[in-house]
């Protein structure tokens, strides 16, 4: 059942008036779709590379990541156009971000008209853009590319957030409710677009965190529209955003470290990160649910939309507050068919949460009416928001 079929079926609950909602929601992809029992074997043919050691290793890191498919703009026609990203040590950056700023511009277009398809209200009642993408650089940014490509007004107010990482979708759902929230009949659309070439590297026992990368990314993009107070008959709120709230770790900054280099965007993870969010996921949670006076004995009441950085992580989350197997299915079914996509990764968790709230209030008749929305990014950086769920 897609989105618009949900939007269709009917609705119970109202949109609290000022509040901002999320109206529509919207995908793409590349074409290329790996399939994970085939990635190992195809990443150390198109890399040159004949070690059995680090072979093994990405195997076993492929079978624990629970990703079964994922979209790749890499491909054996890009490789073949530029050898280079595959020879250690050469700066690549420039042929990097030639292909990753034209790759990201078309998804994040492709998935903006799918999520305006889906509202269907014309693009000219779009008034603000907001755009997320961890995968490029230039000047000016992709949100002028993204504006020019869909045709929106020169009016259209922009803003272009830029290296957020995981973080980066709800980030930016934040500041859309934000722009919402303070700019009556608004329309905001909020689009991110990601791609793994910008750090696609050689296998190297120099850089292990470099495979999990490759066990664990893919690509695409993701769009939602929000606005405050849905107009009868014509649009369909799907979830309600009531607060938002974000906090950094202090002295963390290392524990997901990225640079941007001459051979692309390198990456260090700590081993202690899901320990990490573990450690500080029951306060933060706890801060939001105090809002509306809900309890922590109200954890498996709610429903639970995860940004999926990877299982380790979903797995401790679900340890320490002691949910049930089934709250964290939305995230758990995004990273299994797209793999960690960065910033657009929520918007594949709310699409399955739809599904999954009308499964559960259809067959056990419970009402999850109220939710978190998580993502966890560089800073550490905590993003939540308190939300509601319109579509049942």
């Amino acid at each position: 059942m897609g989105i618009r079929d949900v939007a269709q079926g009917g609705f119970t609950k109202k949109a609290s008036p000022g509040k901002a909602t999320i109206l529509a929601l919207g995908k793409a992809f590349p074409h290329q779709l790996v399939m994970q029992e085939f990635l190992v074997d195809g990443y150390f043919k198109n890399t040159n590379c004949d070690d059995l050691e680090l072979k093994q290793k990405l195997t076993r890191l492929c079978k624990t990541t629970t990703v079964k498919t994922r979209y790749v703009v890499m491909s054996e026609e890009i490789l073949k156009k530029y050898p280079e990203l595959i020879i250690e040590g050469l700066p690549t950056v420039k042929q990097r971000l030639d292909i990753c700023n034209d790759a990201v511009t078309q998804m994040a277009i492709e998935a903006s008209q799918a999520c305006i398809k889906s509202w269907g209200r014309p693009i000219s009642d779009i008034t603000h853009l907001v755009y997320v993408s961890s995968s490029e650089a230039r000047l000016p940014g992709g949100d002028i590319y993204l504006a020019r490509g869909l045709g929106l007004s020169p009016d259209t107010h922009r803003v272009l957030l830029y290296f957020m990482g995981c973080s980066g979708g709800v980030t930016g759902l934040r500041v859309a409710k934000d722009i919402a929230e303070n700019n009556p009949g608004s329309r905001i659309l909020l689009a991110t677009s990601e791609t793994t070439i910008i750090g696609f590297k050689p296998p190297s026992a120099d850089r292990p965190y470099d495979l999990v990368g490759v066990a664990l990314f893919g690509d695409g993009a993701g769009a939602m529209i929000i606005g405050t107070d849905p107009v009868p008959d014509s649009e369909r709120p799907l979830f309600e955003l009531h607060t938002a709230i974000q906090n950094f770790l202090p002295d963390t900054e290392k524990t997901i470290d990225g640079r941007l280099t001459e051979e692309g965007i390198s990456f260090k993870l700590a081993r202690e990160l899901p320990q990490i969010i573990e450690d500080h996921i029951e306060g933060f949670c706890k801060k939001l649910m105090g809002v509306v006076g809900l309890s922590d004995k109200e954890y498996n009441k709610m429903f639970w939309a995860v940004h999926p950085g990877g299982p380790a992580i979903l797995n401790r989350i679900e340890k320490r507050l002691d949910l049930l197997p089934e709250k964290l299915n939305a995230s758990r079914r995004a990273l299994m068919d797209y793999g960690n996509a960065s910033s657009n990764t929520i918007v594949y968790v709310l699409e399955y949460m739809i599904e999954e709230s009308l499964k559960i209030n259809k067959e056990q008749k419970v009402d999850t009416e109220w939710g978190l929305v998580l993502a966890f990014g560089p800073g550490i950086t905590f993003e939540g928001i308190l939300a509601r769920n319109l579509t049942f």
